[in-house]
């Protein structure tokens, strides 16, 4: 099921990584009920599967119950794929702020006064 017909230029990296999005997705959204949107177990096993790993990074430890609560915006009971961006964008950014910590922490070790050097340049 390739979305880019012959003649379009070869996808960038930010666009496979979109592809990837509404792959996954899709993986999970066809498993029950309407095949475009999650149910709750769809988006617990999502969660469990793909965001194992980058949700620890969100401060806020939400359960199953309250991230379908606070994603289902129109109170539905189905995440549609743009309630599932709002997660996915929450993470990425979550994500980004945890990689500059943890960036911060390694130049804070190696040397101290980095920080000094931004504001006194020699």
């Amino acid at each position: 099921m390739s979305k880019t017909s012959q003649t379009q230029e070869p996808l960038s990296e930010l666009e496979k990584a979109m592809d990837a999005i509404i792959d996954v997705f899709h993986q999970y959204s066809r498993r029950e009920g309407h095949s475009d949107t999650l149910t709750k177990n769809e988006l617990k096993l999502l969660i469990e599967k793909q965001l194992a790993n980058y949700l620890r990074h969100v401060k806020s430890k939400a359960t199953i119950d309250e991230i379908m609560k606070d994603l289902d915006v129109n109170k539905d009971a189905q995440i549609s794929f743009c309630e599932t961006m709002l997660l996915i964008t929450r993470v990425t950014i979550a994500t980004h702020e945890h990689l500059h910590e943890v960036e911060g922490q390694q130049q804070q070790q190696q040397q101290h006064q980095h920080k000094h050097q931004h504001q006194h340049p020699h």
